[in-house]
């Protein structure tokens, strides 16, 4: 209970932290709650083609009568599974070359930093290109690419802060009375390097999901009839004048959950330092 006091004290003592967690929580809670809700996000209505907001409609209607409210609520609850699963993918690949690089150190280290370097020195746009030429465009493709080729900066920190960690008294004495290395690593490193990890994680989501918008905006994300955020701006360029709603109503929510995101990391941070004292 004491604990909780701590956590809600930090959210509610910034108008930002609040409004943030707020908006993610309505977020989620729409996302989960979509299936239950009576309308269908691909059925279609001549005779509401391209609506305004409304009460029947509060987000309008697009080019072919689809509620749009709809539409978005299920675009969201794509790029939020984008987001999730890219940044589990790209925080496991690199909590795994971060430890192994800055305990291990010598050519270990050498050899993947290296590697990093040569990754991060390529444009994520030509390398989704590349891929996609081997790839059939979709979800599981866009996961993969963003989850497989966004890992290289949490390395680095993971990297630093291991090479942080294997100095302290503790780790050497677990070295000196010969413990495994993967007790070492997971036991008593893992957790020094946690609270770093959780902060660069949830920055990554927001990431994870500003790069999908930008490749379904693209053409090269989410296909129809799935929708994306992403997707929905993209749709919505053939309509800007006509149905402005269109591309403002998504794109609000992408600035809004990329905004909330990385405050969230700021808050987790707040909330440890909180802790540490």
């Amino acid at each position: 209970m004491k604990q909780l006091k701590k956590v809600a004290g930090v959210v509610f003592s910034s108008p930002v932290y609040a409004f943030s967690v707020l908006f993610l929580i309505v977020l989620v809670v729409l996302s989960l709650a979509a299936p239950w809700f009576s309308l269908d996000p691909n059925a279609t209505n001549v005779r509401n083609m391209s609506q305004p907001p409304s009460f029947a409609h509060w987000f309008g209607t697009d080019e072919v009568g689809r509620d749009y409210f709809i539409r978005v609520v299920y675009g969201g609850r794509v790029s939020l599974l984008v987001g999730l699963l890219a940044m589990l993918t790209a925080t496991s690949i690199g909590t795994v070359v971060g430890l192994v690089s800055g305990y291990f150190g010598g050519w270990v280290d050498n050899v993947l930093m290296r590697i990093l370097d040569v990754l991060s020195a390529i444009p994520w746009l030509v390398l989704v290109i590349v891929l996609s030429v081997f790839l059939k465009p979709g979800l599981t493709t866009i996961i993969i690419v963003i989850g497989c080729f966004s890992w290289m900066s949490i390395a680095r920190l993971i990297r630093g802060e291991t090479l942080s960690a294997k100095e302290r008294e503790y780790v050497l004495y677990a070295q000196f009375i010969g413990q495994p290395t993967r007790k070492i690593l997971f036991k008593h490193i893992f957790p020094a390097v946690l609270p770093t990890l959780i902060v660069a994680a949830s920055a990554s989501i927001s990431g994870a999901i500003m790069t999908e918008s930008a490749l379904s905006f693209l053409g090269m994300g989410i296909q129809q009839p799935m929708a994306s955020w992403g997707s929905l701006l993209q749709n919505a360029q053939s309509s800007l004048q006509r149905a402005p709603y269109m591309a403002i109503l998504p794109g609000l929510f992408v600035v809004f959950t990329v905004y909330s995101f990385n405050n969230l990391g700021d808050l987790i941070k707040a909330i440890l330092q909180r802790e540490g004292e």
